[in-house]
């Protein structure tokens, strides 16, 4: 013989009853409609002697020179657009480059520039010495990313603010009290009194910091058998911890470049809280679309809080190929290695350029 039900099985019998009324006189709720779709119809036709890609800014970028090229039918094509993209990918299959116009509507589109760090720019944050490293590695470089900057993506920001939805700035770390004075972000707007009391509470911070480093080593043991790693392990290629970069220096306020005019209403988004909450601001203020600009093409604009990896799984995601800098290291122009991360980026991603943006 079965054992009688305890107390809660005798509870779950004895409500199945009003369960299953409740089941006979409720409807069930009705599944979620599916997003609209359409046919889209991949034509290709060939374009013939077409001009090179990203050749507005040859001294930053190398232009892209692929000769297979095709024009495909418009991708996006909002209802009441005034906001033309003009975009390129690559595709082995179609054996070259496909081009695609779209129409975006521009209060659906934000702007958003990646780790635009204010270093070596004037304003106290500085890469250490004699050995440390922070964002293009030495002030040579730094200086000409901030050069790229102002002749660059500084000109597209004027051009589509006040007309697009947001524009945007990725930095590291989270809201600390400086910056939330100086920046609006997802959760406040400070007042013209607060962003000047934080700016001078940032230059008190930034200059007062030591910036010394310890220099590189003079000797080390390396073994018999295995010195390649022994030399390597003591003396890397890239370490940006306390040794070289003293303790402290990532946990300063690290402000926006002061290359670019920051307006009170561009928005501030910090890496440490996340991709999630930069989704829900977005979605929530109807963005669609998003103008990818920033820094470094093979690191932090594709892999942080607001790179393209993460946007472009709820976004429709355009890079500009020549707002952006790769990492160059080895090398005194960035032009090579841009041209690399962004033509690798095309396999699945949609790139423009900035002469392709056009208000309507």
């Amino acid at each position: 013989m079965r054992n009688p039900p305890g107390p809660l099985a005798l509870n779950t019998l004895l409500a199945l009853p009003t369960f299953l009324a409740l089941t006979v006189l409720l409807p069930l709720a009705a599944p979620a409609d599916p997003p609209a779709q359409r046919v889209y119809e991949n034509r290709l036709i060939r374009l013939e002697n077409p001009p090179p890609l990203l050749a507005d800014h040859p001294e930053f970028v190398e232009p892209v020179r692929e000769r297979n090229r095709f024009e495909a039918p418009r991708l996006i094509d909002d209802p009441d657009a005034n906001l033309a993209v003009r975009a390129w990918r690559f595709s082995y299959n179609a054996r070259g480059i496909v081009e695609l116009p779209n129409r975006l509507r521009a209060d659906r589109t934000a702007v958003i520039m990646v780790h635009p760090w204010g270093i070596d720019d004037g304003q106290g944050w500085q890469t250490p010495e004699p050995a440390g490293a922070a964002d293009f590695c030495t002030l040579e470089k730094n200086k000409l990313a901030g050069r790229h900057t102002r002749e660059v993506i500084q000109p597209l920001l004027d051009r589509l603010r006040g007309s697009v939805a947001c524009t945007m700035y990725s930095l590291p770390g989270s809201e600390d009290p400086i910056r939330k004075q100086l920046y609006r972000s997802l959760r406040g707007r400070p007042t013209a009194d607060e962003r000047k009391a934080g700016a001078e509470q940032l230059q008190r911070a930034l200059q007062s910091f030591n910036y010394r480093g310890q220099p590189l080593p003079e000797s080390f043991p390396i073994s018999s058998d295995r010195p390649l790693r022994d030399y390597f392990q003591h003396f890397p290629g890239l370490d940006a911890g306390p040794k070289y970069n003293p303790a402290g220096f990532w946990n300063l306020p690290i402000p926006v470049t002061s290359d670019l005019r920051v307006d009170p209403n561009d928005i501030v988004i910090y890496d440490a809280e996340g991709y999630e909450p930069l989704k829900k601001f977005l979605l929530d203020l109807g963005v669609r679309h998003v103008l990818l600009t920033g820094y470094a093409t093979d690191m932090c604009f594709c892999r942080t809080t607001a790179g393209y990896e993460n946007l472009s799984r709820d976004f429709n995601v355009f890079l500009v190929g020549d707002a952006t800098l790769a990492t160059f290291p080895a090398n005194a122009t960035p032009r090579y290695a841009t041209n690399a991360h962004i033509s690798f980026a095309s396999l699945n991603h949609l790139i423009t350029q900035c002469s392709w943006i056009r208000l309507e």
